[in-house]
């Protein structure tokens, strides 16, 4: 099993959370009309947070600034052992979190 598929088969069985391919390729994790973020194969994982949070999470060293749009709140997290895996299902979970406590779905 790949990474991809990996993150997928735990994030995917979270209430709610629906899959669907990305528009620019991948597979893309979604809580009613909100995008917790989105997969680029094995290699890449790329999240919408606000710019604070971001900011908290480059800080830590979890992420990059996004690979195409890096003045926004959107992230960027390689992916290339294990360790990551569990980290990106971490920064998913994060997402998770904030879009059910939010009212707006």
């Amino acid at each position: 099993m790949g990474f991809a598929a990996e993150i997928e088969e735990v994030v995917g069985r979270w209430d709610g959370v629906t899959t669907e391919p990305h528009r620019f390729g991948g597979v893309e994790f979604r809580v009613g009309r909100r995008e917790l973020g989105h997969l680029h194969g094995d290699r890449l994982a790329d999240l919408p947070f606000t710019v604070k949070v971001r900011d908290e999470l480059l800080e830590a060293g979890r992420v990059e600034r996004h690979h195409v749009l890096p003045h926004t709140g959107w992230a960027s997290r390689r992916i290339r052992d294990q360790e990551d895996v569990a980290d990106v299902i971490e920064l998913f979970r994060l997402q998770y979190e904030r879009a059910t406590a939010s009212p707006r779905r």
